[in-house]
């Protein structure tokens, strides 16, 4: 029996699940032959040809060049990275960040734009711009571009209709978002919390790779956190799992909170006070102070131990409910590993029986964007399968 009259036989939802068993064999181990897509998916030769025949006409897998190793004659092949692409964003206080992968995740492109305080719509307006310079950047169409994925900071309401809590950046609360890109952009968009995409971005190709259950604490201008249970995001039942900021009563702020703010005023504080002589000056903002601790400034230490002390106290709680494996801290503090990590693991390990192993982010500033791309390429993957060109 001919391949193209046994295709023509197979109950649709059938050819379907062989077509995808088999684009999933050749993306996990490609270059590979029929044979070997046969002997590993456990499906017959003439069925690996027929999916074959319809995804090479779909262009989503392609004859492999350059194979090494005896060939026996065979025909090898690989799945087509450029089939789709995935657009991520990172919408911040002082960046707007934008970033292009392929199926196989290659970043393509990516470029930041630092921000003036402008008004949220007219930073939307330059998601347009920003996409049209990273797909000439990846150098392909823009018509292969799936969808969008953008990280805010903030509460992401269920479907993404409004965003709340978002102080940090002017003008965001209550917006929508996903409606007001849409419309900018005319591609279907995802919106997330940015915390929430920096897990995910750590998950994927960070050091939270194969970690279970693992928290991203992200400490920078603002606090948050991205919660991972049993491999997957959680994001609560309101959408707002990990916005540890809340869970200490009021009153306590002025000795807990570890964002920026509150580590200049302690360093200014501590300063003013005659604690010793320093090289610290106004406006004591983060990055000096760890600049002029790691140079031994005695002052700067206190204040280095003193922000590991209000870090270890919003872990304590989590990792006491939620027994996590791992946390990871991001941010623009939470990345100053070198001087953080030694003094808050020795802070949970007088405070709790089963101390969480504790990392500095490995993917730094590029972390939201890894988590954006990391969903768009997913989605992608399952596009383009979905939208394919059937025979």
């Amino acid at each position: 029996m001919a391949v193209a009259s046994r295709s023509s036989a197979t109950p649709p939802l059938l050819r379907d699940l062989n077509e995808r068993t088999v684009l999933e064999t050749v993306r996990e181990r490609a270059p590979i032959s029929r044979a070997e897509i046969s002997r590993s998916a456990g499906i017959s030769k003439p069925t690996v040809s027929a999916a074959l025949q319809s995804l090479l006409g779909a262009g989503l897998v392609r004859e492999a060049e350059g194979v090494d190793g005896l060939r026996y004659g065979a025909t090898f092949f690989e799945a087509v990275p450029d089939a789709a692409l995935a657009l991520g964003l990172d919408l911040g206080a002082r960046f707007f960040r934008g970033a292009v992968c392929d199926l196989s995740g290659a970043v393509l492109a990516r470029q930041d734009v630092e921000l003036a305080r402008a008004q949220v719509p007219a930073v939307l307006d330059l998601a347009g711009e920003l996409r049209r310079r990273l797909v000439a950047g990846a150098a392909t169409a823009a018509g292969a571009v799936h969808g969008v994925v953008v990280g805010v900071p903030g509460v992401v309401t269920a479907g993404a209709d409004e965003i709340h809590f978002a102080e940090n950046v002017h003008g965001l609360e209550g917006m929508k978002v996903r409606a007001d890109l849409e419309a900018r952009l005319g591609l279907p968009v995802t919106v997330e919390n940015d915390v929430n995409l920096a897990a995910l971005g750590e998950q994927w190709r960070g050091v939270a790779r194969g970690v279970e259950d693992f928290v991203f604490l992200s400490i920078g201008t603002g606090l948050g956190a991205g919660i991972v249970l049993g491999g997957e995001l959680h994001r609560g039942h309101h959408g707002a799992a990990g916005e540890v900021d809340w869970a200490l009563g009021a009153g306590l702020e002025r000795e807990s909170d570890p964002c920026a703010g509150a580590l200049s005023a302690f360093a200014g504080r501590l300063a003013g006070d005659g604690a010793g002589p320093t090289e610290l000056r106004p406006p004591f903002d983060a990055r000096s102070v760890f600049a002029a601790a790691r140079g031994d400034d005695r002052v700067a230490r206190a204040v280095v131990a003193e922000e590991a002390r209000r870090i270890a106290l919003h872990i304590a709680p989590i990792a006491a409910v939620a027994d996590v494996e791992l946390v990871v801290l991001g941010g623009g503090i939470g990345v100053n590993g070198d001087l953080l990590l030694a003094p808050v693991r020795e802070h949970l390990a007088h405070s709790l029986p089963y101390p969480p192993r504790i990392e500095a982010s490995s993917l730094g500033d590029a972390a939201v964007l890894s988590g954006a791309l990391a969903v768009g390429r997913e989605a992608a993957l399952d596009g383009v399968f979905e939208n394919r060109e059937r025979p």
